[in-house]
């Protein structure tokens, strides 16, 4: 029934919206195989993220393509039942940011609990976190990496 009723609010999307979901769909799949098979400094290399540093000033045009790749990501991790976690989130939602020149920042954190250490990544553009919001407060910044503007391609 689940499917049934995504598919029916599909189809009331916009094709942008279709298309980002679409994109959403490729990049998650490729952040997994990712996490498998590379080094963290790999992927940030292969995303064109650098280390610390400020985040480049973005138009407000961008703020709602922004929080429309949020959405995408959020919404295709949301239905892929445990395999989308926030770390495939935060790198296919810095891709698709990254396609489109619109600077990012992805933030590793570390919290102690009765398990020991718990890891969490979220993904910020400006001062809206786009993906990894929820509880992420609770997580002491160990990391973070930027994408500074770069040219739409």
């Amino acid at each position: 029934m689940q499917l049934a009723s995504d598919l029916k609010q599909l189809r009331v999307r916009a094709w942008s919206e279709r298309w980002l979901l679409l994109e959403a769909v490729a990049w998650l799949a490729l952040g997994r195989a990712a996490i498998r098979l590379l080094s963290l400094q790999q992927m940030a290399g292969w995303l064109g993220l650098a280390q610390g540093g400020a985040l480049a000033e973005f138009e407000p045009g961008m703020a709602k393509m922004a929080a429309n790749i949020g959405w995408a990501v959020r919404t295709v991790a949301a239905r892929t039942h445990g395999n989308a976690t926030c770390l495939v989130q935060t790198l296919a939602g810095a891709a698709m940011l990254r396609r489109r020149g619109i600077p990012c920042t992805l933030s590793l954190g570390i919290a102690r609990n009765v398990n020991g250490i718990t890891a969490h990544a979220w993904l910020g553009c400006g001062n809206v976190i786009l993906t990894g919001a929820a509880g992420h407060e609770r997580f002491t910044l160990i990391s973070s990496f930027v994408a500074p503007r770069a040219e739409a391609g």
